[in-house]
């Protein structure tokens, strides 16, 4: 039954987006400026270790994927649309073999004032190990570990600017589940996760209205943004399932309060994010700051070599939900060539402080003439202990190569 709901909830909504997608070719088409581009991506991960869990794969990973993308302008560059898919087929992971529509909007501005109807996405952050105020848009759980990756979230979005200041007021009409590694997945636990059998404390489930508020200006050199949220948590909690063989997502409502800080002097750059979520489970405060300083034209080059440090705290009780970065020191450093190719190097290393636990990464890009790019990453995890977050993918070190070509 549940899946039968899931399916007509998936079919509804697919349902809703191509009609948005008519309605805005019909409108659109006649006026202002349309440009297509995209891109297709060949990608390859390599497992090292043997996978822990029965029914998981080991080795390689090959996938393709393939984003397109179209926008439009008009001619008094008031009204824009921007439409972004994106598709990826897996040969390891059937859960991973996926496609979302990350934006598809229309949004017009006059005045001092902003719109944006649709699909989009939003980010918030300014901090490098771990974006925690972050909250609009729904993990895409299968693409990678990082969390950077954001499926699109329907929305109506208002803003205001004004010499004091940004006012953005966002309304959130329907709620995106996360997506989790299948049975065959690496990065998940001893239990797979049934995404389609997800449990809600509202009632109005998927369709419960979400709403946000956000504050954001400069003071100096100082930039600020908070924000208040109610809604459905983004952080399902699990449940085990009747028959004890898997994990079933339960999303609470929450009510959550966010702030985001960064003040530049010479070539510092101090960062902070900070959040307080109350749940009917529990009521926790979080933090990450720190600093990046920057190395600018090293050893007279056009290179420039930037030193970062921050600490993480979490205070929500571990009986409840298992959050990594406790008590975590992260330490990195990112170096940018500034050729014409857009090299870039990024390493960094978090350790918590109180189990000892051990996490390295490690992201390389290049881009290779005008319509090609290399990417590489490899993640690995030491000495984690058995009351870490990280436990269960612990074995899941891995290397992984992407080429992409851009059209």
């Amino acid at each position: 039954m549940n899946r039968e709901k899931h399916k007509r909830k998936r079919y509804g909504y697919l349902s809703v987006l191509f009609a948005l997608v008519g309605l805005m070719i019909s409108v659109f088409s006649n006026a202002g400026e349309w440009d297509a581009s995209g891109s297709v991506s060949l990608e390859s991960r390599y497992f090292w270790q043997d996978a822990l869990y029965q029914g998981q794969g080991d080795g390689q990973e090959p996938s393709a994927s393939f984003q397109p993308e179209l926008r439009w302008e008009s001619d008094d560059r008031r009204s824009k649309v921007s439409f972004v898919g994106f598709v990826r087929a897996d040969e390891q992971d059937s859960e991973r073999s996926h496609g979302d529509v990350r934006e598809l909007y229309w949004a017009y501005e006059w005045d001092e004032w902003g719109m944006t109807l649709g699909i989009n996405k939003v980010f918030w952050g300014v901090t490098e190990s771990r974006h925690l105020v972050d909250v609009i848009n729904q993990t895409d759980g299968v693409e990678d570990i990082d969390q950077e990756d954001k499926l699109g979230q329907p929305m109506l979005n208002l803003n205001t600017q004004r010499e004091w200041g940004r006012i953005g007021l966002f309304v959130l009409p329907y709620f995106r589940e996360a997506t989790y590694a299948g049975d065959s997945g690496r990065f998940r636990g001893p239990l797979p996760v049934k995404a389609d059998e997800a449990r809600y404390q509202s009632g109005d489930e998927q369709n419960h209205v979400d709403l946000a508020l956000r504050y954001s200006h400069y003071f100096g050199d100082l930039d600020i943004g908070v924000y208040w949220f109610e809604g459905t948590n983004r952080e399902a909690r699990f449940e085990l399932s009747d028959e004890g063989q898997y994990l079933i997502p339960v999303y609470d409502q929450m009510s959550q309060q966010g702030l985001e800080l960064q003040y530049t002097i010479d070539a510092w750059l101090w960062k902070l994010e900070a959040i307080t979520r109350q749940t009917d489970a529990d009521n926790f405060w979080a933090m990450v700051g720190g600093f990046e300083y920057t190395y600018y034209q090293i050893q007279a080059s056009d290179a420039d070599l930037g030193l970062l440090l921050e600490y993480l705290s979490d205070d929500r009780d571990q009986d409840i939900t298992v959050a990594p970065y406790q008590n975590d020191v992260f330490v990195g450093t990112r170096l940018t060539l500034n050729d014409t190719q857009d090299t870039s190097v990024l390493v960094g290393a978090s350790w918590d402080l109180e189990n000892q636990s051990f996490g390295f990464n490690l992201e390389a890009e290049r881009r290779i003439g005008e319509n090609f790019s290399l990417e590489l990453r490899m993640r690995t995890f030491s000495d984690v202990a058995s009351d870490d977050a990280l436990y269960a993918i612990r074995n899941d070190d891995y290397g992984q190569v992407r080429f992409s070509w851009f059209f």
